[in-house]
């Protein structure tokens, strides 16, 4: 018998100081080289349905932490441009008996994706910011709302402004306010960012979301938007500035729009986990940027966390494949 874990079941369990700490420990055991994680690879969906053009991105992502009892694979869809409502990122998630290779689990993995990717900002802000802090965020999707919310749950914000070229930012202020941050939508991005503490980009862009100039210097700029060598949201300028760059993957991130607009490469990278482990620790004047793009490893970790503790309080429907 599979577990099946619906949205609504796994949000009861999703907690974000919870699988923050268990993002923590995957990266600390990724950085360390105990997890066994292939590239994933990306592939087009949709082409020649509609014309010659794809309609999204597909990925494929397995892992395992060493010593875990499970292991997962996961697939994503990205629908950069869908219809109102809808979600831009699809997942389903099987988890595997690591012993046996028997199927544990199949989850909707959708809110698992956003709370692993969403507590990156609050690590990246628990280790290097000081609290309370002011928030600037680019974009208005799920994204821009999880990384807020970590980062209030791990730090806490005092306020937080929004910049979304659409009328989307407000939808995002007001779903922010409705659980209790100070969040407000701003006009423009260089408004948005103006003497934040951290910033925050969230996009699908292919080019530069923010000035460097509006970024004040010792500013926490967490980039999670561009994953794939063509996406960009940041300004070469902005790392020459940086005193440090830190990435959840180095070896991924180093391949990314960000990274490729500028001389630096893997070896300029330093893992997130440094900065978590309290290893690295970049001065507090200075200008420091954290790069993710996520990795199957938290997914692994995550959904492993999740499966046991859906267990304990009898959630989910079991079902005979």
């Amino acid at each position: 018998m599979v577990l099946v874990l619906s949205d609504d079941a796994l949000s009861s369990l999703v907690e974000l100081e919870t699988v923050a700490d268990t993002v923590a420990d995957a990266l600390i055991e990724q950085a360390a080289g105990r997890v066994e994680c292939p590239p994933r690879p990306h592939y087009d969906i949709g082409t020649g349905l509609d014309d010659p053009e794809p309609l999204a991105t597909g990925l494929v992502m397995p892992a395992y932490v060493h010593g875990s009892d499970y292991f997962a694979t996961k697939l994503v869809s990205v629908h950069e441009e869908t219809q109102p409502r809808l979600p831009t990122i699809n997942a389903q998630l099987l988890l595997n008996d690591a012993r046996t290779g028997r199927p544990l689990s199949v989850m909707d993995a959708t809110r698992i994706t956003n709370a692993r990717t969403g507590v990156i900002g609050g690590l990246a802000a628990r280790a290097l910011a000081e609290p309370p802090v002011t928030v600037g965020v680019i974009g208005a999707g799920q994204q821009a709302r999880w990384q807020t919310r970590s980062i209030d749950a791990l730090l806490g914000i005092d306020s937080a402004r929004i910049y979304s070229p659409s009328a989307s930012k407000r939808d995002c202020a007001a779903d922010l306010t409705a659980r209790g941050i100070d969040a407000e939508a701003a006009e423009s991005a260089e408004a948005a960012v103006a003497g934040a503490d951290v910033v925050v980009t969230a996009t699908t862009s292919e080019t530069p979301v923010v000035s460097t100039d509006a970024i004040t210097s010792g500013t926490l700029v967490v980039a999670v938007g561009a994953y794939r060598e063509r996406m960009q949201e940041l300004e070469p300028e902005l790392f020459e500035r940086a005193a440090e760059v830190f990435a959840d993957v180095p070896e991924a991130v180093a391949g990314i729009g960000d990274l490729l607009a500028t001389d630096a490469t893997e070896a300029d990278l330093r893992p997130l986990a440094a900065a978590i482990d309290g290893s690295a620790a970049p001065p507090a004047d200075k200008t420091v940027i954290v790069e993710s793009v996520g990795s199957a490893v938290f997914d692994a970790a995550t959904a492993g966390d999740l499966y046991e503790r859906a267990r304990d309080r009898d959630l989910g429907t079991e079902q005979s494949l």
